[in-house]
């Protein structure tokens, strides 16, 4: 079906930071699949945890007790200070199963009709749930009438939230983005995040964190709520978990954690042994290889250098980002750059339409850094000295 806008490239290989196309030609990938493939393209533990498990077992079902899964969420609860998980298969889904548990707890405490609260300029996926919580829209547009119950206010907002919080009395709780992704690599406040936590803990609601494209070590810590110091009654997990394998993860502690029972929710293929084996191998080497502590490294670099080269560039408006997520926003419509850095050999994307939005693989070293600023300076300048 005609859902996608594809660019006239056809990779065939890659390896590490790097992709080459059906016709030789390599390429920097900046992108890393929109935030998935943390750990580059080809990485050994990825591969062999890929085709050891293959070997041995892909799937059975959670009718039967899965190891993988049980090895996955051990480990994965550990690292985020949380008490149990649900896996699926994206993004999607993970939200998917963090609105269902709030309306669920709330069901529960006796709130017949609960709401909700989700920020404008979010995005949080594209089944009918998650692209009414999603604050944008374009990609809501054709697809009316929209689930109700969610509450919308602007990002970064707290004076927004106290007022309806003070409106709307059956608010269970706030699904939100730590850095808002597709909006525009959007930072809150430094204290965001904790007040939010305040504001949950004081009015009784779930402080719900979709970690789809912070998490896994993206930002520089291995879940973005680490910069805060605090912790999130749930947070939803995807893109960098499986580096390529579709994986979701739902994860909750305390009451959230103990909403679910048996039939409440379900996966056919969340969870099973392949998806979680190559998720596990994702976390251990990650840990084991300190690749968070690398993204932070060479993100301040990246950053350091882009706001060097392009800072005094009339049409720059800003250069933001955390760890390698890394927006550059421009005073005009730049979707044009992204095919003109495909000639060049270059990956990037563009969103919220003047977002220059890059999200390199957390294994990119300082030379590698510095072949991106280059390239893309030269990019960018030239863009804006012909628009």
């Amino acid at each position: 079906m005609a859902t996608y806008n594809r660019l006239p490239v056809t990779f065939d290989r890659g390896e590490g930071v790097r992709l080459w196309d059906t016709n030789g030609k390599r390429y920097l990938d900046a992108l890393s699949g929109i935030a998935v493939c943390g750990l580059g393209h080809a990485h050994p533990a990825v591969r062999d945890a890929l085709c050891e498990q293959a070997g041995r077992l892909i799937h059975t079902s959670n009718l039967y007790g899965v190891a993988e899964q049980e090895r996955l969420g051990a480990l994965l609860t550990e690292q985020a200070g949380m008490d149990r998980v649900f896996f699926a298969n994206s993004g999607a889904e993970a939200n998917e199963a963090a609105i269902k548990l709030a309306r669920l707890h709330a069901h529960r405490r006796g709130i017949d009709n609960p709401a909700i609260l989700v920020a404008e300029n979010s995005f949080h996926g594209r089944t009918l749930a998650t692209l009414s919580a999603t604050g944008n829209r374009k990609v809501q547009a054709g697809f009316e009438p929209l689930v109700q119950g969610f509450v919308r206010v602007p990002y970064d907002d707290l004076d927004a939230i106290e007022t309806a919080a003070a409106n709307r009395p059956n608010i269970v709780a706030i699904l939100i983005e730590p850095i808002q992704g597709e909006g525009g690599i959007r930072l809150p406040s430094d204290d965001y995040l904790v007040r939010l936590r305040e504001l949950c803990d004081r009015s009784g609601w779930l402080l719900m964190l979709d970690e789809i494209q912070t998490g896994m070590g993206r930002t520089g810590r291995l879940f973005a709520f680490r910069h805060a110091g605090i912790r999130p009654d749930v947070v939803t997990l995807a893109k960098g978990l499986g580096n390529g394998m579709p994986i979701g993860a739902c994860l909750a502690r305390g009451a959230a954690a103990e909403v679910f029972s048996p039939g409440s929710h379900g996966s056919t293929f969340g969870g099973n042994p392949l998806a979680c084996r190559v998720g596990r191998a994702v976390l251990e080497t990650l840990i084991d290889e300190n690749l968070t502590e690398n993204a932070a490294v060479q993100g301040a670099y990246l950053l350091d250098a882009l706001r060097a080269a392009l800072g005094e560039t009339r049409g720059v408006v800003d250069i933001r980002g955390r760890g390698l997520m890394v927006g550059i926003e421009l005073d005009r419509p730049c979707g044009a750059l992204v095919g003109q850095a495909l000639d060049a050999g270059l990956l990037i994307n563009v969103t919220a339409e003047r977002v220059i939005r890059l999200l390199p693989p957390l294994i990119i070293d300082r030379a590698q850094v510095d072949e991106l600023v280059g390239a893309l300076t030269g990019l960018i300048q030239g863009f804006l000295g012909d628009a």
